[in-house]
């Protein structure tokens, strides 16, 4: 498929695909005439390269992240090199901390949305390390 396609399979722009490839996220195929020609497998690639950016990821980690990604109902997913794995604990730290943060912003919106007044007072506890949700750990 060329890069129209596979933009309007993925929603991603062709200068995001662009993107990606000049960072070593994507390697599509040449014709003879210069176009690019992507394969199936690209359109789940591109979808994994998106779920890791928008976790915060930058492209150098998830260059050498994509290869350990199976495809839907393969293996599960995992590190291509063992010297991955403090990386990506620290990315994973990193999410959780950000999911925290969000979660106690969300909770001040659904105060302030609450508020029977304009001049009510607000009050949400702040949450701490006790009481915050952590994430489930993976084995």
């Amino acid at each position: 498929m060329r890069i129209g396609e596979l933009a309007r399979r993925t929603g991603v722009s062709p200068r995001a695909l662009r993107y990606y490839e000049e960072q070593g996220l994507l390697s599509p195929e040449r014709r003879p005439s210069g176009y690019r020609e992507y394969a199936e497998r690209d359109v789940r690639t591109v979808h994994g390269i998106r779920t890791l950016l928008a976790a915060g990821l930058g492209s150098t980690v998830i260059a050498e992240i994509l290869p350990g990604l199976p495809a839907p109902g393969e293996r599960r997913p995992g590190p291509t090199c063992p010297e991955l794995l403090a990386g990506l604990a620290a990315e994973r730290a990193r999410i959780t901390d950000a999911m925290r943060e969000l979660d106690a912003a969300r909770g001040l919106l659904d105060a302030i949305m609450a508020a029977a007044a304009p001049g009510e007072l607000i009050t949400t506890p702040r949450p701490d390390a006790s009481s915050a949700r952590k994430a489930p750990r993976r084995s």
